[in-house]
Parts: structure tokens; sequence; C-alpha cells
């Protein structure tokens, strides 16, 4: 990868559970690749999930890391320490008129498309949203707001493209190291939600804004990802950022041809560990 004046990576789990294979893969990756930069790694906690991100996590995280000899710089990044900042960046699309409340379930959505022939999904496979809230008038919005908690905060995607001159796009390494520039797609997104009730940004808003803070100049993650990054560039084109380069590395799969993920019960490295696995076993399975 091409170095910057100061290449600067980061690894950013969600300590809403233990690592295991796929992210000792994009830790070890993240620090080799920083390592023939000359870059530095930062270690970022992404906790906005009070229900399900715990400390004991954390601290099993940082001790899996050391383990299998990752070190990163200090101080480690706690989005949970920062919601004033996510709050601003959502205030700055509110001001431009790109965000509006949305007061429907996943059950209305899915509702609102049944019997729609062909009706598009993201990437993620869930169902575009409608638009059923987009043109609500304010006294329509009070209203709605005295039957809904709190309600969500969509993008509005159309809106939001119209106001980048160009189409945004970003500079890709492929696995043999070559660069290529890929054009982004952020439509296919469709209005997406980057805020509710119970989480103060979602995923795609807090990873755009750290990453700036940050000054991370090269993102490394895995292929399940890829597709995001169509959305992400059009956010860093609304808050006039630069753009990182960017590494979509590949995923590991279990027996099944499942991804390696938290939510299958993908074993942990904690779980390696107990039954004697050594450090060379665990780095020699990721990089595989």
């Amino acid at each position: 990868m091409r170095a910057q004046k100061q290449s600067i990576f980061r690894f950013a789990p969600s300590p809403n559970g233990y690592l295991h294979l796929g992210h000792a893969r994009s830790a070890l990756l993240n620090q080799e690749i920083a390592a023939q930069t000359h870059g530095k790694l930062l270690l970022r906690m992404e906790n906005l999930d009070e229900l399900r991100c715990r400390t004991d996590y954390e601290t099993a995280i940082m001790e899996d890391l050391a383990w299998l000899g990752v070190s990163w710089q200090l101080p480690v990044r706690r989005q949970s320490e920062h919601i004033d900042t996510y709050d601003a960046g959502l205030g700055q699309l509110r001001a431009r008129g790109l965000l509006y409340p949305c007061f429907c379930s996943r059950q209305d959505v899915a509702k609102a498309v049944a019997g729609r022939a062909n009706w598009p999904c993201d990437p993620d496979g869930s169902p575009l949203y409608p638009g059923t809230c987009r043109h609500l008038s304010l006294r329509e919005q009070q209203a709605r707001a005295r039957d809904v908690v709190a309600p969500a905060y969509r993008l509005d995607i159309a809106q939001a493209i119209k106001l980048v001159p160009q189409r945004p796009e970003w500079h890709e390494y492929g696995p043999d190291g070559v660069l290529k520039t890929v054009a982004a797609d952020p439509a296919q997104w469709g209005d997406v939600i980057l805020a509710r009730k119970d989480i103060p940004a979602s995923y795609h808003l807090a990873v755009v804004l750290d990453d700036y803070l940050q000054g991370v100049t090269h993102v490394v993650r895995g292929q399940d990802l890829f597709a995001a990054t169509s959305l992400h560039r059009l956010l860093q084109e609304l808050f006039d950022y630069p753009a990182p380069d960017y590494f979509h590395h590949t995923l590991l799969y279990d027996v099944a041809g499942r991804k390696l993920a938290k939510s299958i019960g993908a074993k942990s490295l904690w779980q390696f560990r107990a039954e004697h696995y050594t450090k060379e076993d665990i780095i020699r399975m990721a990089l595989a």
C-alpha cells in the first residue's frame, strides 16, 4: 500500500461478544500493513449498543489482541464517550434538509412492501424503505410522535446524492496489492437509518465521523463491508471529509459455508486459548 505522511490504520471491534478467527484476521492484517507502511494502528471500541456491549467483553478483546501480539496506539477510542460528536453530525445533515424522522417499525416496512413485485433490497438483504415518512408535515410528525416513544432518523438518499457534484468513488486495493478506482453506488442503500431511539448513531454514520476525527488514512476490513463503502463515501462527501484508501479482505467461513460471526456462535479466541491452542496456531488459521 502507498504510505502517506502518516499512515493511520484502525481495528474497530464491537464489545458485544468475544473475538473469533475472523476478527483475528482483520486485526493481524491491519497490524501487518501498518508496519509495512511505517504507520500506526489505533484501537476503537464501537460500543454504542448499550444493551449488548459490555466492559468485560472489551477487556477480553484487548487481552486476546495482546496475546496475539497486536499492539496499538493509546488512547483507545470508545464511541460511548463521543455521543456529542454524533449528535453534531446529525445536526449538520438535519440543517441541510437531509434527515427526517421515521416512525415505521421493521414490521411496518415489511407490510408496506408486501405484495409489491420485485421490490428492491439493500446490500444487506433488507427491503428498501418505501418513503412512508419522508414527506410528513411538521404537524403530521408531531401527531405521530405522540404514538411513538422516539423516531428513527433516515437520510434522504436522493437529496443527498443531488448535493454531491460528482459521483463518489474510492481507491481499493486488491489482494494482489494493485490499486483500482471503484465508483460508489449509494442509491442501493435507499433512505438508511442514521440514528434511532436505542442507538444514537448507526454504524454508517459513526464510522465516517470516527475515521475522520482519528485521521484514518487506510481502512482494512472484511469483504462484507465492501458495499457499505458506497454509502460511507457519500457521507464523507457531504461532510467534506477526505476519503481513506480501502482494502476489503476475504472472510473466513465455517464448515457449513457460513461467514464466521458472533451471531452464529463462531468459536471464540477465548475458547481456542482455553483449549491450549498457541498464538502461532491462531495466526496460521486466521491468515490461511
